[in-house]
């Protein structure tokens, strides 16, 4: 499969016909969320050719009274079948051993992992997609300049950002001309800055 060549094909496609694309060519789709600014669009957009696709959240543990009421508001909203996954250890009990380490603490990197890292691939290796359906978008950070609409994870899953050339205006017309909630209060305990990258996709 040659990423170039599918790119440019896809380059002037809207959303729908790239999840029209990429769900012909898919046996075991999945789509990840974790309920951020705009992913009711995307979790919109995907389900309404798969109502059924498996919706992988994981979950941190610390995200807003804000992002939870939002989540459950899009998971009811759109009738989402989602498998939930969560860190192993609880955030009281990461709270006394590791705390919440700064981004140039030596220990975040283990908090990245237990955070988020490994729950991901624990849920990557049960479902074992071979479509990874995502909302990485352009100008949101360095490496996902580098990447296109379909890209190749480090474990060689086809990943396909329907809205990759869409802006946050375009969005937002998305939301309003589908009735779709939004939410800005959202925390990413991996990032902090919102151009670092969160170790899943880099």
């Amino acid at each position: 499969m040659n990423l170039e060549t599918i790119n440019k094909e896809l380059q002037h496609k809207t959303p729908q016909e790239i999840v029209e694309w990429a769900l012909s060519n898919a046996k075991k789709p999945v789509i990840t969320t974790n309920f951020r600014p705009y992913e009711a669009a995307i979790l919109h957009l995907v389900t309404q050719q798969n109502e059924d696709i498996k919706v992988i959240w994981c979950d941190t543990g610390y995200n807003t009274p804000h992002t939870y009421k939002h989540a459950e508001a899009v998971i009811h909203q759109l009738q989402l079948n989602v498998q939930l996954y969560v860190p192993k250890q609880t955030v009281a009990h990461r709270n006394i051993t590791l705390g919440l380490p700064t981004i140039d603490d030596p220990k975040h990197a283990l908090f990245t992992d237990q955070v988020k890292l490994e729950p991901f691939s624990r849920a990557m290796a049960e479902h074992q997609p071979d479509v990874w359906f995502t909302n990485l978008r352009k100008g949101q950070t360095a490496f996902r300049n580098s990447i296109d609409i379909v890209s190749k994870s480090k474990d060689g899953i086809l990943k396909v950002s329907p809205f990759y050339n869409w802006t946050d205006e375009d969005l937002d017309t998305y939301l309003s001309d589908n009735d779709l909630p939004n939410e800005f209060k959202y925390f990413d305990p991996t990032k902090v800055e919102n151009n670092r990258e969160c170790g899943l996709h880099a």
